[in-house]
């Protein structure tokens, strides 16, 4: 009866995902849910890590009204947790973790996403591979929308393509940047780092905070999730244009591209920066999909959560967030891989042999350095975002030389790193792919990478930051202690 029961409710809802979903969709859908049913009986744990996919009514298209009907439940949720487990202990603190970065300390609630450390992000439950296969996309079968995941991430549920379009609309009416942000990067030398210019657009965004306005005015507690919506829907939305801004006026002389209001988020933003060409755009969507969010203990999103539990607004928290991502341990670390690859080229040539390049990786290696793109703080396994950009290369430039050394790359380095017994992760990561894929198709200035990180990042700094004023989460405040204090502590602990 059980069998039979679960093909009736399977056949319910087959037929009414099939009238709000393109082939592709339709199709990772089917996938998904027969997933869930060979689970079936399965311990909990295993069914729960593939998730039946709630699709929403083509129909109801207002991200705000979504968001404000979902805000209720998930307050009395937080509630419960808190009243029913608050006390309950998520692991030890050792030395090792006050002094070593906080690495492996539980110590943050994000909802938006999760990192497992062998399967890689999941995104409100969703793999990178099962996005690509429910998010609509620009065209069937392209890659997916990023304004999908951003409303995946705000609701935990996969919109329609409808939804999507509705939500695209809504940005491209967000994307009007006032003249005193220009001014304010004009200026800066134009020779400043293209991340210096871009968080000072962002900081220059923040004069139309409708939060500030909102809180100076005595707004309610319980209402400070509306304003923060408001401010993170317009940076989300405007960011590309600062972005292409900063781009068109350190490498092209200065002239703007307007936007585009046929195009989607992704697609615009690449049509901003000068490339109309139809593979940079699916890139562009691809990028910021898998860019935008990476659970909340990274150096980025965890600054934009701090920052904002203060009360700052989502300018001034996200403006924080990239100061975090500029650094060379995180964000900027993009910029780093396609200048080492450029210089294993420029010494070696584009036919480097695997035994060159074991030299070449060993030589950078002794002089003190990295090699840039390898290893993660968190996974022990190939990051899911460089496998999907390497799909991406294999389906659109197989015979890229670059592309080839990467692939080679992937050959040579982890050994390495792995006989030298010093990393936990020897595996590449996203950036170690992404600058290869932006310099096929012409974006070679390393330099600017970053901002391209930067304007992916917003949507899930942007969407957490949402559901911290939903939920009302307090200010972060964590205990520091003094080097004398864990002497004086561990002592005591040993005798």
């Amino acid at each position: 009866m059980a069998f039979f029961r679960t093909v009736t409710k399977l056949r319910s809802r087959l037929v009414s995902l099939r009238r709000n979903s393109d082939s592709r969709r339709f199709a990772g859908i089917i996938c998904l849910m027969a997933s869930d049913f060979a689970l079936q009986g399965q311990p909990s744990s295993l069914r729960d890590s593939v998730r039946c996919l709630q699709t929403q009514a083509s129909s109801d298209l207002d991200l705000h009204s979504q968001l404000k009907e979902l805000i209720p439940e998930q307050q009395e949720r937080l509630k419960k947790l808190k009243k029913e487990h608050g006390k309950v202990q998520l692991g030890t603190i050792t030395v090792d973790m006050v002094i070593g970065g906080m690495r492996g300390m539980t110590g943050l609630l994000w909802e938006t996403s999760l990192l497992d450390p062998d399967e890689g992000i999941r995104f409100r439950g969703l793999s990178i591979p099962e996005c690509q296969k429910v998010l609509p996309g620009a065209t069937p079968g392209g890659e997916p929308l990023p304004e999908g995941l951003l409303w995946l991430l705000l609701t935990g549920k996969v919109p329609s393509k409808e939804q999507v379009d509705a939500l695209s609309s809504e940005l491209r009416s967000r994307a009007k940047v006032p003249d005193y942000v220009f001014k304010a990067i004009d200026a800066l030398p134009v020779g400043a780092h293209p991340m210096t210019q871009f968080t000072t657009g962002v900081m220059a965004l923040q004069v139309q905070s409708e939060f500030q306005k909102a809180y100076d005015k005595g707004l309610p507690k319980s209402r400070y999730w509306e304003p923060t919506y408001e401010d993170s829907l317009s940076l989300i939305a405007q960011l590309p244009v600062v972005a292409s801004y900063v781009y068109r006026r350190i490498y092209k002389g200065g002239r703007m591209i307007p936007v585009d209001d046929s195009l989607d988020y992704g697609g615009n933003f690449s049509h901003l920066l000068g490339f109309d060409d139809h593979k940079m755009q699916e890139l562009m969507r691809l990028y910021v999909t898998i860019h935008s969010d990476h659970e909340g203990g990274n150096v980025s999103a965890h600054t934009g959560h701090l920052v904002a539990s203060a009360l700052s607004d989502p300018f001034l928290s996200f403006a924080a967030a990239l100061n975090g991502l500029a650094g060379p341990l995180h964000g900027l670390a993009n910029q780093e891989v396609l200048l080492w690859i450029k210089s294993v080229v420029d010494e070696c040539g584009e036919n480097i042999t695997k035994d060159q390049l074991k030299d070449y990786v060993w030589k950078t290696l002794n002089s003190g350095k990295v090699v840039p793109g390898f290893g993660h703080g968190v996974l022990r396994k190939t990051d899911p975002r460089y496998t999907c950009q390497r799909e991406f290369a294999l389906k659109h430039l197989p015979d890229d030389p670059l592309f080839q050394l990467v692939s080679k790359l992937y050959d040579v380095v982890p050994p390495i790193l792995t006989e030298l017994g010093k990393v936990k992760n020897p595996w590449p990561n996203v950036d170690a792919h992404s600058g290869v894929l932006l310099n096929h198709f012409g974006l070679t200035e390393a330099r600017y990478f970053t901002v391209l990180f930067g304007v992916s990042r917003s949507i899930g700094i942007g969407s957490q930051l949402i559901w911290d004023r939903a939920l009302g989460l307090p200010l972060e405040r964590p205990k520091s202690v003094t080097m004398e204090s864990l002497e004086s502590f561990c002592k005591k602990a040993a005798s």
